[in-house]
């Protein structure tokens, strides 16, 4: 927290706020507890990171060690991820082969 309120000059209730969506939302959402809240956490996290520190060095990361700082690149996948998983939740992917509705019935006909 000392470089949130120090060097970047952060009030220090946002600097907590800022400290708590990444721990907690990141936890939220390894365990799928409150996922599209801490989705939303991350989110801003990335929109606020993007716009106070990253844009100015361009769209790309810096992979050849030439820039002196690194792009949005990253930035712009992860707000797809969180935009996805606030859009649909945490919920089975069908891409995988199975639904929350398919295996709800599969447990239905089995009662």
């Amino acid at each position: 927290m000392g470089f949130f309120t120090g060097m970047a000059h952060i009030p220090a209730p946002l600097a907590f706020l800022a400290i708590a969506a990444e721990f907690f939302g990141g936890i939220g959402l390894i365990f799928g507890f409150l996922t599209r809240i801490a989705a939303f956490g991350i989110g801003v996290n990335m929109l606020v990171a993007i716009l106070t520190v990253h844009f100015p060095f361009g769209f790309f990361m810096n992979w050849t060690g030439t820039q002196k700082g690194e792009g949005i690149e990253f930035h712009v996948l992860v707000l797809g991820i969180v935009s996805y998983l606030m859009i649909r939740g945490a919920e089975l992917s069908p891409w995988i082969g199975c639904s929350q509705s398919q295996g709800a019935l599969a447990a239905q006909s089995r009662s």
